[in-house]
């Protein structure tokens, strides 16, 4: 190889190596969110693809937002399900809860088909909402491949976030920041907290 060939090389080299660099990069908000602070307003499109507005939900229950890094992995699985199982008693509570990741609304439907859950996921696929609360995240494509119905399927997203869970009064404020969830737990710590914001 000549030395011209390998300047070429090396600089193709070089080229890969930043991307991908600049792929891992963490983006972490300015946004510094404390409990008693008012919960940011947001809009994302909801699982069926139908916009949803915070505002047409924040005051009229408890809603309990978690940001999860990424559908159909084994923690984030663990949680979804938490949330689904214990789901009839937090609404008893008068408690909605919506799960939000980088995932696309078609990743969303084939993980709620997977295990079947029964509350709304939110496609931040931009990482907006995750900004506005916050929420540090990873830009950079990544897929994960599943097995749906005997059929493998790819799920692709390009915004990573952290699993942060927050909880928001009827006042819209905010009564919980979670930055340290334990997945498979997170629903059995919202309903205790949900009992202590009742008493």
């Amino acid at each position: 190889m000549n030395l011209s060939s390998r300047l070429v090389f090396l600089c193709a080299v070089l080229l890969c190596v930043a991307t991908q660099i600049s792929f891992a990069q963490k983006k972490e908000p300015e946004v510094m969110l404390n409990v008693g602070d008012d919960a940011p307003a947001f809009a994302l499109n909801d699982d069926q693809g139908n916009d949803w507005n915070s505002s047409e939900h924040y005051g009229k229950k408890i809603v309990v937002v978690y940001f999860y890094p990424a559908d159909m992995t084994p923690g984030c699985t663990k949680q979804a399900c938490g949330f689904r199982d214990n789901l009839e008693e937090l609404q008893g509570e008068g408690v909605e809860v919506v799960g939000i990741s980088g995932d696309s609304v078609r990743n969303h439907q084939l993980f709620k088909k997977a295990h079947n859950l029964n509350y709304t996921l939110l496609a931040d696929v931009d990482g907006e909402a995750a900004m506005k609360f916050g929420v540090p995240y990873f830009a950079g494509e990544h897929t994960v491949k599943a097995l749906i119905d005997g059929k493998e399927e790819s799920l692709v997203r390009d915004i990573t976030t952290h699993r942060w869970t927050f909880v928001i009064g009827l006042d819209k404020k905010i009564k919980l920041k979670n930055e340290q969830v334990q997945a498979a737990r997170d629903s059995e710590n919202i309903l205790k907290v949900i009992g202590q914001l009742k008493n």
